[in-house]
């Protein structure tokens, strides 16, 4: 008779353990909720760090670009005023190449330039001495004396 026995205590370990079942899923689905709501929340945040450093990254890099054309812009005015330098440089270089020249020409026929005016010089106090009424017709230089005495032609 044992098997047309009541299985009441066997029932109650099974719906034990079926009540056991539903409140682990219980508990599951309210951690996945949570779980869930955490994530949520992260993601949603996450997007708003994301955006701020967006927002961020454009203006710094707007800045960036304003930078780099301001120096693009004294780059090229630096380079302007060097070509202009360097132009005024040469210049004044070939200027003191010219200065130099001449200062060499001027000392290389000093001595020769100081007895044409010496000679300059002497023809004018003859030729003042002439307009003051000086004869220097009968007055002989040393060298044509010399030569009329040796019998050479002048």
């Amino acid at each position: 008779w044992d098997a047309y026995a009541k299985k009441g205590q066997e029932s109650n370990g099974v719906m034990a353990m079926m009540d056991l079942l539903v409140a682990d899923l219980d508990k599951d689905i309210q951690e996945s909720e949570v779980e869930e709501k955490n994530s949520q929340e992260e993601y949603e945040q996450f997007m708003e760090d994301s955006k701020t450093k967006r927002a961020q990254d454009a203006k710094l890099m707007t800045d960036k670009e304003g930078f780099k054309a301001d120096t693009e812009v004294q780059l090229q005015k630096t380079e302007q005023e060097l070509k202009s330098t360097m132009k005024a440089a040469m210049d004044k270089a070939e200027q003191i190449k010219d200065l130099h020249l001449e200062c060499d020409w001027l000392l290389s026929n000093f001595e020769a330039r100081k007895e044409a005016r010496a000679g300059e010089v002497d023809a004018l106090k003859k030729a003042s001495a002439v307009l003051s009424g000086a004869d220097y017709a009968l007055v002989q230089t040393r060298a044509a004396a010399h030569r009329r005495l040796r019998g050479l032609r002048a």
